[in-house]
């Protein structure tokens, strides 16, 4: 993953993306480097369009969470019509001891 990351960071700040320079920042970074991993990805991006990629990916993770929060709201209004129903029976129940003193 830190090889795509080293690609982003070279598309973002105006860098050329090859090898040389993904080696640079790998290496500033503390990492491993590992020339065979490096080649494949400069090939695999040759025909990738990195800033339509990176949209893409932007509005994917934004759309995650926005997904996830109408099914968040109904969980908790479940909870709450449970506790509610409990509430009843247990005034109800209440209600029941008053008839037998």
């Amino acid at each position: 993953m830190e090889y795509v990351y080293a690609a982003m960071i070279l598309h973002t700040t105006g860098q050329e993306i090859n090898e040389e320079n993904v080696k640079k920042v790998l290496e500033a970074a503390g990492a491993e480097v590992d020339d065979a991993r490096v080649k494949a990805l400069i090939a695999a991006l040759e025909d990738v369009d990195i800033e339509e990629a990176m949209e893409k990916t932007a509005v994917a993770a934004a759309a995650a969470p926005a997904a996830a929060a109408p099914a968040a709201a109904k969980e908790e209004e479940e909870e709450k019509e449970e506790e509610d129903e409990e509430e009843k029976e247990e005034e109800a129940a209440a209600g029941l001891g008053a008839l037998f003193g």
